[in-house]
């Protein structure tokens, strides 16, 4: 449970008043309880807020990630279950609460007479859930607080908290227009090991990027060609990148034109860097170790190389090949280990986009502050350094080695890369110029890796300002 957050000297008063209230209409709500079930099952939304409450427990509690919780075909049945736009309600509930838990957890706490039960787990996740709407999404805040009220008495855990629910959500509903500033201002958006590391790793930015983390990204996208024209079809920019970007698009993304004659693919902006860090593409053999779902697989392939991509896993490696197919490009693939490919001849040039802990994915997927921590960041980095080590043995002789991962810890980037040059001398950083990432120079390390975070690329508009955290470095042999 969260600690008290501001404003706890809040006037007892009123407290009590509101408590008598919570008392008055629990007890008017348990009295019809047995005529109330059924109509409050069918009740529209119902179903939505009750995924939602089940789906955040899973996240924050058991770990769970929230992309494979919201997978359509294979995601959990509580939100499969649900028809489109309650599974767009429920995705966009889970992750505005997300973004912003510790503030809500702050806002609830504060309010309330004495701290919520400490076994009292599933209220603290349907209160998000209500929360979550009337501070963040545009949702009426009378339905946001009536359908809450119907889930805490469907629950035969939270049936006795349905007053306190009706008025503590109607108080943050009066109240939120005067206090989220305060609270949006001073409380971190995330658990503290996470914050803690974003400060020792970015003592000059950490504040900046924390509040990017905490907005809604927008949505990048690679074009095959003439980025400037799909930026005016699609009514969006160009980023330093080449990048396509879409602060708003109206629908959903597979709708947009272009998507089914496969122009374009979605990627973030910083996603798009490290397949254009080798040296040249065309004709050359390369190797993409940690493929799916096949962005960066397409940018080597589109620029003309013959591509070998290799995935572990049978259900992401279909994925890639559908989104190739889509796209029409041609690409070996391979469901493998990237570190049991053998490849005698080796290859020109090899990419190691490697598993990390995401944590520069944040604003797409708040999730992994939640999901992940420090023994993670750790473990994948010795993966990371074993994928290293492998593909090291597969570049040819004047052949270039790109790694990279969207982690934000220099643990997973930095660090490691250090301990590989130390252990193998034959190797050096071949330093990016800074020509290579024209608007971008500012990501380019002293050293000449590539180190993006999302307080780069400024605007007015958070929408359109940010990208993810990367880091990218090509290494050569001496």
């Amino acid at each position: 449970m969260s600690g008290k957050g501001p404003g706890d000297s809040r006037d007892r008063g009123s407290r009590n008043r509101n408590r008598a209230a919570g008392s008055r209409a629990s007890s008017g709500r348990t009295g019809n309880r047995t005529q109330d079930s059924n109509a409050d099952d069918a009740k529209p939304g119902l179903a939505a807020r009750k995924a939602a409450a089940r789906l955040l427990a899973t996240v924050t509690e058991s770990g769970a990630s929230l992309d494979g919780l919201l997978d359509p075909a294979g995601g959990n049945p509580a939100f499969t279950g649900l028809v489109s736009q309650d599974r767009l309600l429920v995705r966009a509930i889970l992750l505005s609460a997300l973004r912003h838990l510790r503030v809500i957890d702050a806002f609830v706490d504060e309010l309330v007479s004495s701290p919520l039960p400490e076994g009292a787990k599933a209220l603290r996740q349907l209160l998000r859930v209500g929360a979550a709407q009337i501070l963040f999404l545009d949702v009426p805040d009378r339905a946001a607080v009536d359908l809450a009220v119907s889930l805490a008495d469907s629950d035969p855990r939270n049936r006795r908290f349905t007053g306190l629910v009706n008025a503590l959500l109607r108080r943050i509903s009066r109240e939120k227009e005067s206090r989220l500033p305060e609270l949006l201002a001073t409380i971190p958006p995330f658990p503290d090991w996470f914050v803690s590391r974003i400060h020792d790793a970015y003592p000059d930015h950490k504040d900046q990027i924390l509040k990017m983390l905490a907005a809604p990204p927008a949505i990048d996208l690679t074009v095959k060609s003439d980025p400037a024209a799909w930026a005016l079809r699609l009514g969006g920019v160009v980023l330093p990148t080449g990048t396509v970007r879409i602060a708003r698009p109206q629908g959903p993304v597979t709708a947009l034109e272009g998507f089914e004659d496969g122009a374009w693919w979605v990627q973030d902006a910083a996603a798009s860097i490290p397949a254009q860090l080798f040296s040249s593409l065309e004709g050359r053999e390369i190797a993409d170790l940690c493929a799916a779902p096949g962005g960066k697989t397409a940018q080597l392939a589109l620029g003309g190389a013959r591509v070998t991509a290799c995935d572990q896993s049978a259900n992401r490696l279909e994925r890639l090949r559908g989104n190739l197919a889509r796209l029409g490009l041609d690409v070996d693939t391979r469901q493998t280990r990237a570190q049991d490919l053998v490849a005698p001849e080796g290859f020109d040039g090899v990419l190691v986009d490697a598993p990390c802990s995401s944590t520069g994915t944040v604003r797409r997927h708040p999730d992994v502050p939640y999901t992940k921590g420090p023994d993670d960041i750790a473990r994948l980095a010795r993966v990371q350094r074993t994928l290293l080590d492998h593909a090291a043995g597969l570049v040819r002789p004047g052949g270039e080695l790109v790694f990279s991962n969207c982690s934000l810890d220099p643990l997973e980037g930095e660090t490691m890369v250090e301990g590989f040059l130390a252990d193998h001398p034959a190797w050096q950083i071949k330093p990016v110029e800074p020509g290579r990432l024209p608007g971008l120079e500012s990501a380019i390390t002293d050293r000449g890796e590539v180190r993006t975070h999302p307080a780069m690329l400024g605007h007015d508009d958070p929408a359109q300002a940010g990208l993810d955290g990367f880091y990218a470095v090509i290494l050569t042999r001496r």
